[in-house]
């Protein structure tokens, strides 16, 4: 089948239609502003550090985040979270009560909420037993109203990443957009899908500063996509999504790269050093794969020991309610002394 992907019979008819907000400092840019004296957007003039609206479009964090992804900054948006990012989508090209997207459970949770929010309906297409897309089953739920599939990749909760040729597959044949979640990826050592942007114009990908920069805490969630794509974003997002605390936060952190990889490759040894004593656990039956900092684990009862570990303190997540997770457990990977503590309580039950 050959993809014939055109963006603008996507974009619902009302966003193709409206005007966007406009704010002061939307209206104002690109001047030295160092003698500027600003009396345009209603603010305290009386100097804090944050007196001032941010930068709408958050220029300085998208310029570190550009050149070291090797993109445009009119290819990137930053949202409240991932969250805020994949909210958008649905109220751009989503039309209420008529359209319909894919997700591929088990997955993230958030893709079927939100479609509920939107009124949108959510086809589910359950993966294969091995945690990968089943494409016939996935390409027969879709009809003339699917806009979006959801792609989470490496997967939470089950960890592994999806095969390059099933991603391939999608971005070729379906006439929507492909979203590819990656919010593991730095655990990964599979390429991320940024650098196919330029090749298929339905290609979107959502990233995180929440897991390997340790910045769960600020909220921050990058979209890379088309310069078309993004611009429909940017019609629709509040003008000022991502404040100042968060940008300084973030350019602070972007700026140690060598100390984010030095955190990176620990939580890496620490998983694989977890995966080996896990093999050595009565309880455990398997271990799933994992390319995250995230280890699934498949017990006995995985309400029991759920309990009996947080009586000792740790809290993991249990996830025997999610499709084919059934006596699951999902450990995320801590600091040494952590998962030597989980180690220990996890040796201790019978």
């Amino acid at each position: 089948m050959e993809n014939k992907f055109d963006i603008n019979t996507l974009v619902r008819e009302n966003v193709k239609l409206m005007k966007p907000y406009s704010s002061a400092r939307d209206e104002f840019e690109d001047f030295d502003t160092a003698e500027m004296i600003f009396l345009d957007a209603n603010e305290n003039p009386f100097e804090n550090g944050l007196n001032r609206y941010p930068d709408p479009q958050q220029t300085s964090v998208k310029s570190v985040l550009a050149n070291q992804n090797g993109v445009a900054i009119n290819q990137i948006l930053l949202g409240n979270g991932s969250d805020e990012v994949l909210d958008l989508l649905f109220r751009a090209f989503c039309e209420p009560k008529i359209d319909n997207v894919i997700t591929l459970p088990p997955t993230y949770g958030m893709y079927g909420v939100l479609a509920n929010l939107n009124a949108v309906e959510n086809r589910e297409v359950l993966l294969s037993n091995d945690f990968q897309p089943q494409l016939e089953l996935i390409m027969s739920a879709v009809d003339t109203n699917s806009k979006m599939i959801f792609l989470c990749s490496p997967n939470n909760p089950t960890g592994n990443s999806f095969s390059e040729g099933s991603v391939q597959y999608l971005l070729d044949n379906f006439n929507g957009l492909v979203l590819i979640d990656e919010a593991y990826i730095d655990f990964s050592d599979k390429a991320s899908w940024i650098q196919k942007i330029k090749d298929y114009p339905n290609l979107i990908i959502t990233q995180t500063l929440s897991k390997a920069y340790g910045l769960a805490g600020i909220r921050l969630g990058v979209c890379y996509a088309s310069a078309a794509i993004i611009a429909v974003l940017n019609k629709i997002k509040p003008p000022y999504n991502v404040n100042e605390l968060t940008q300084q936060r973030a350019l602070d952190r972007l700026a140690n790269p060598k100390q984010i990889k030095e955190e990176i490759i620990s939580i890496i040894a620490q998983r694989e050093q977890l995966l080996k004593v896990l093999s050595e656990v009565s309880f455990v039956s398997f271990i799933y794969p994992t390319e995250a900092n995230f280890i699934l684990i498949k017990v006995d009862n995985a309400n029991q020991r759920y309990d009996e570990l947080i009586a000792k303190g740790i809290v993991i997540r249990n996830r025997t309610t999610q499709p084919l997770c059934e006596n699951t457990l999902r450990l995320t990977i801590g600091t040494a002394e952590e998962n030597q503590k989980l180690i220990a309580a996890l040796k201790s039950l019978n």
